[in-house]
């Protein structure tokens, strides 16, 4: 009786060492934001409205490199423009809810804020991007704002970052909504 009992302690040690051993593998590991991730169009491009005011901008890119830290996460975006295939440009989104700025020159840029929810699996980026946009006078440009909401989810199991977005703007009445999928590079 006592071996039998032995034997039983020592396979039910083993079996709940191997269950924790798996879950400190898998169940702490959560899917992230980092990685390559392509599109089949930008962000931007997806509501077919002006909320990029710059190509080195996410919104106006089809692929990204994303590098996650626990604090904020950077975007590498490939340029845009033939013959630059080697530049990139870099955006950090800090994941502390205060306002950042972007300018592009020529009175183009955005403020934005950024934040992470507490499973990692949910950011929100709300944007004011202002650009100058051409008047009927084609010699006369005004500046025009887009106020874009965008929450990024991870969705797949991690293989899919789903982008929804929302904008209002002075260049158009109402609010626009649309959804962009990136899909995780292998």
């Amino acid at each position: 009786k006592s071996i039998l009992l032995s034997c039983l302690i020592i396979l039910l040690t083993g079996v709940i060492y191997f269950a924790v051993q798996v879950q400190q593998k898998y169940g702490a590991h959560r899917a992230g934001f980092s990685g390559e991730w392509k599109s089949k169009e930008s962000i931007s491009m997806g509501g077919n409205i002006v909320c990029a005011s710059h190509q080195a901008d996410h919104m106006a890119s089809k692929t990204m490199k994303i590098a996650e830290q626990a604090d904020f996460l950077t975007i590498e975006i490939p340029s845009q423009s033939p013959g630059a295939e080697l530049a990139t440009s870099h955006e950090k989104l800090v994941f502390d809810g205060k306002q950042r700025d972007i300018y592009y020159g020529q009175e183009r840029g955005k403020k934005f804020t950024v934040k992470l929810s507490d499973d990692g699996q949910t950011m929100t980026v709300n944007s004011i991007v202002y650009l100058m946009v051409p008047t009927l006078d084609i010699n006369v440009q005004k500046q025009a704002f887009v106020y874009v909401t965008e929450v990024w989810k991870l969705i797949n199991n991690g293989m899919s970052i789903s982008v929804q977005s929302n904008a209002k703007s002075t260049l158009f009445r109402g609010e626009r909504s649309w959804k962009t999928v990136f899909n995780k590079a292998l």
